[in-house]
């Protein structure tokens, strides 16, 4: 091995300096220009740490000891966090960590879109960071004759046992244990990835923080539940706050969790929960975002930098089941939402009859191809909102919203990177980014969200 260009080898320990963080919450540090990257150790922190892996231009690390603590460590409360890969950031304090995505969303702003003089808000955090999420996607597993219900392991497919998650609301832990047990107690046998063999893939609570709803849906490796009717009423018995059991039936061997076959065991269809004072009907595979508080506080931006005062016509791109829609179709002449997922826009016009908004109409398609179409029917809009997946707008999206010269283009993103790609080429169309509002939707993890005010020049 060359030590001019690795001066680290692997089981190493090494003593180093951390001073930054990664995406990823891991730690940077350099050994004579040699960069290590070290999860769980923060900037501004002396640590040991051994050598777990060399690449060519970088190398990973364990941390061992903390020399020198940041005053932004803290106690991580979770008993399984170094484990667990569902949060990245606990050891953070909770400052530290808005300050971090606060930096992540200015650098990349700098790095990828060139645009260093656009200002980044104060990140907008939650009063309580914990106990946030209102969907719990189990995976099931069997240890020693029974069954195991927790997250996967860092980097892995092994489940960690998990009785309570601290960014899970309580009540969507309690129905995951409970229907563990109650499956555990008739038979049911977890299914094998590796083998293809077993019945159980994932149990799956959905909680509607405002009414109270919860419904339960069984991911099933096959379509004939044994003992239905008794797994049913032990649930129902159980936990008083259930309305709706459903079956997802996925045979495919695959890591997707669901399949395309979807049946009620018992009770409704769907559930019910408010953002603000919309409504939404939300079925076993409608999108519907995990922390409803922050996402008032996240829509309630949009709005603010729409700066709708009754008189516009606003196309949503990207509407899914019509969340941003019905906000702003509460402020707006009318609204125009498309989206790609036949079943969102069912869910989108149900929506908008649920809460008595006749001011909004929705179609389905990919955007970059419906609006134009639009535009050739004389629908132009004053305001485009656009609110992509991880994956950011699609090129010919962009390029239709710098031919269409709308006044204002509101980008609600979920992902910095693409964020910051997809406004350097609206900037080079003829459009100015006036500033840019962080939001943490994700307390505990490294993922940011952000919404963009950008105006025609």
């Amino acid at each position: 091995m060359d030590k001019a260009i690795k001066p680290v080898t692997k089981n190493e320990m090494v003593e180093v300096e951390i001073t930054d963080l990664t995406h990823e919450g891991a730690g940077v540090a350099k050994v004579n220009g040699f960069t290590l990257f070290v999860p769980n150790a923060l900037p501004g922190e002396r640590a040991m740490v051994k050598v777990v892996g060399v690449k060519k231009g970088y190398g990973f690390g364990r941390l061992m000891e903390v020399l020198e603590k940041s005053e932004q460590r803290v106690e991580p409360p979770c008993p399984i966090y170094k484990q667990c890969g569902g949060c990245q950031l606990q050891h953070l304090s909770y400052e530290g960590q808005l300050d971090y995505k606060r930096k992540q969303v200015e650098e990349v702003l700098a790095r990828i879109g060139k645009l260093e003089n656009v200002p980044v808000l104060p990140v907008l955090g939650m009063d309580d960071p914990w106990r946030y999420r209102n969907k719990a996607q189990v995976p099931v597993g069997e240890r020693e004759g029974g069954l195991v219900a927790g997250f996967y392991q860092k980097r892995s497919h092994e489940i960690i046992e998990m009785e309570s998650c601290l960014i899970q609301q309580a009540k969507n832990d309690e129905v995951v244990q409970t229907v563990k047990g109650i499956a555990e107690k008739h038979g049911l046998r977890a299914y094998d990835e590796q083998r293809h063999k077993g019945f159980l893939r994932h149990i799956i609570a959905r909680y509607g923080q405002v009414t109270g709803d919860t419904m339960i849906v069984l991911v099933t490796n096959g379509k004939d539940l044994p003992n239905r009717k008794k797994i049913v009423e032990e649930i129902v018995d159980r936990l008083p706050n259930v309305k709706s059991i459903v079956q997802n039936i996925n045979t495919k061997r695959t890591n997707v969790i669901f399949g395309e076959e979807t049946r009620v065991l018992w009770g409704a269809e769907y559930i019910y929960d408010y953002i603000g004072d919309i409504k939404f009907a939300i079925s076993a595979r409608s999108f519907y975002q995990v922390n409803p508080e922050q996402t008032k506080v996240l829509y309630d931006q949009a709005l603010k930098y729409a700066e709708l005062n009754g008189d516009e016509t606003v196309i949503d791109a990207y509407c899914g089941i019509g969340t941003i829609s019905l906000f702003l179709a509460q402020k707006a002449k009318k609204v125009y939402g498309v989206e790609i997922v036949p079943e969102a826009i069912e869910d989108a016009r149900r929506n908008a009859e649920l809460n008595g908004i006749t001011n909004a109409e929705f179609a389905v398609g990919e955007a970059e191809v419906v609006i134009p179409n639009w535009k050739k029917e004389g629908i132009t809009a004053d305001v485009i909102v656009v609110d992509p997946p991880r994956k950011g707008c699609d090129e010919a999206l962009l390029n239709t919203i710098i031919e269409m010269k709308p006044k204002r283009v509101v980008y609600v993103s979920c992902n910095p990177a693409t964020l910051a790609r997809d406004l350097r080429v609206l900037e080079d169309g003829g459009f100015k980014t006036v500033e840019v509002q962080p939001v943490d939707m994700f307390p505990q993890t490294t993922h940011c969200e952000a919404v963009a005010k950008i105006d025609l020049k």
